[in-house]
């Protein structure tokens, strides 16, 4: 009769239901050390990078676990502690775009000792780092037998006397017989770590199967060309009409290799003239049906021309009857977004009925993470924060300001919305007017791309802008990883230092 085997390991993927498990097994391996992570912090984790995050069990009980997130190194250096790297619990470092997989935890049950469970941990992270096409593995590692011998000799006398094996340590000693080498010392790494004296080793295992990467196919690209558009109101014959002025300028802004265009606010309200015998909300209502037909051959344009296009907005009627003010992201791979104008002015409700939208977004796109506001919304400074906090690089604003002092308003706005959200914001606005239309008035413009204010940008956090009044575009390139070396290097660090502690920001539909 066969003996039945004691041990059954199986090694998976960690999720948030097994944190009592974690934390439990925490207590017992770091006994001498901090708090270990909440249940909050091991949700984000798990969400923002779930294949990073890996545990063995053993018959259906968990005995051992390895965190881990992806950064950019060249945000960090070969200096950094572990607060930079976990952001005191937010993972603000990890990057999906980055090129290292950083260990920030290994633990394993010590009863479990001597079965080599970290050395399977250790090569699950390699598995993963070849996987992601990642340049290799960084951790900052322990050295919890320093204390015994920090009165003769400094950490870097110690880390080199383990390197040459003539002193033991209970964690490097482990790495590198794992193929991990020392890069350099870490010193005040962690200080909750009295064991290391607060001291770590920056250790990095090479993954010789790295690829160098092409930023143009299948990934994020880091330069985002943006154009954007100065339309002229002015009357046009028919459906037809309108859409070839707007091809027009797909077309050319598609031949500078633009990735992304912006059009301004309400911009096929010239064929609302179509409609002059009506009252204005009636008129208004006329129009949005024409909004369909745009928005196919917006999408058409976006595939044919090879460029991701805002449409501005438009009148869209709703199910229900209420009629929404509406901006289209029609994508160039052929799909195709919405974003509602959520705060509505008086004039828009008086004069044209307009309803406020329920839903705030962040589209995924070629270029990056943007977010789309229009016109009144950028003037309200949750909107866009809350769109930061998922992630948004770009914040694309069309707007319609009829005088000089409305549309620095918005312009105002956009500029402290760059700068408090350490991100790029585009507006669009028209100039011109539709003679005999009436609330159509007159329009002033001076569109921009407005950047955060700090070194790597222009002086006056402006990266370009167009003359005022002329119907032009400007096409401007903004680099996003400037963005990645702010949030983390920058002089002030507004999405970072959020006092979180103290306030939060909330959107009511996702609770």
């Amino acid at each position: 009769m066969m003996q039945e085997i004691e041990h059954k390991l199986q090694t998976r993927h960690l999720s948030i239901d097994d944190f009592d498990a974690l934390r439990d097994l925490h207590k017992r391996v770091y006994k001498s050390l901090d708090t270990p992570w909440t249940q909050k912090q091991i949700a984000l984790l798990t969400t923002l990078f779930p294949e990073g995050q890996v545990c063995i069990e053993d018959n259906g009980v968990i005995v051992a676990i390895a965190l881990s997130v992806i950064i950019d190194f060249s945000l960090f250096g070969d200096q950094h502690t572990y607060d930079q790297i976990v952001g005191k619990g937010t993972f603000k470092s990890h990057d999906p775009e980055g090129d290292y997989l950083y260990g920030i935890e290994v633990f394993v049950d010590p009863e479990y000792r001597g079965m080599r469970l970290g050395r399977r941990l250790y090569d699950a992270r390699k598995e993963i780092a070849e996987n992601l096409n990642l340049k290799g593995i960084l951790l900052g590692g322990r050295i919890p037998g320093y204390h015994k011998v920090s009165k003769e000799m400094t950490p870097q006398e110690y880390i080199l006397k383990v390197k040459n094996r003539e002193l033991y340590d209970p964690v490097l000693t482990f790495q590198i017989s794992n193929d991990f080498h020392v890069r350099n010392l870490l010193d005040d790494y962690w200080p909750g770590d009295h064991e290391s004296r607060g001291n770590a080793v920056l250790l990095e295992w090479i993954n010789i199967y790295y690829r160098k990467k092409t930023r143009l196919v299948g990934r994020t690209k880091s330069i985002a060309r943006l154009g954007v558009v100065q339309w002229e109101m002015r009357r046009f014959e028919s459906f037809d009409d309108f859409m070839q002025q707007v091809e027009f300028f797909v077309n050319t802004v598609s031949d500078y290799k633009a990735d992304i265009i912006l059009f301004p606010e309400l911009l096929n309200a010239p064929l609302i003239r179509m409609f002059d015998d009506l009252r204005p909300t009636d008129a208004m209502r006329r129009l949005s049906e024409y909004t369909e037909p745009m928005r196919q051959a917006m999408t058409e344009m976006a595939l044919s021309y090879n460029i991701n296009i805002v449409a501005g907005s438009v009148p869209q009627l709703q199910e229900d009857g209420t009629l929404h003010n509406v901006s289209f992201l029609c994508r160039r791979d052929g799909t195709w977004d919405s974003q509602a104008k959520l705060h509505i002015t008086p004039d828009e409700d008086a004069h044209w009925g307009f309803t406020g939208g329920h839903d705030l977004k962040v589209f995924e796109t070629d270029v990056g993470k943007i977010g789309i506001l229009i016109c009144y919304d950028v003037e309200f400074p949750e909107l866009a924060r809350l769109q930061t906090l998922k992630g948004m690089k770009m914040l694309l604003v069309p707007f319609w300001t009829d005088t000089k002092n409305g549309y620095l308003r918005v312009r105002l706005c956009a500029q402290a919305r760059a700068i408090e959200n350490e991100c790029f914001v585009a507006i669009s606005g028209s100039v011109g007017n539709i003679p005999k239309v009436e609330t159509m008035g007159i329009q002033y413009s001076q569109s921009a791309i407005f950047t955060p204010s700090d070194f790597p940008f222009p002086h006056d956090a402006i990266a370009s802008e167009v003359t005022p009044g002329i119907e032009t575009t400007l096409i401007t390139d903004v680099d996003l990883d400037l963005l990645k070396e702010l949030r983390t290097l920058g002089s002030v660090r507004n999405v970072t230092s959020r006092r979180t502690d103290l306030y939060e920001l909330r959107w009511k539909g996702e609770e």
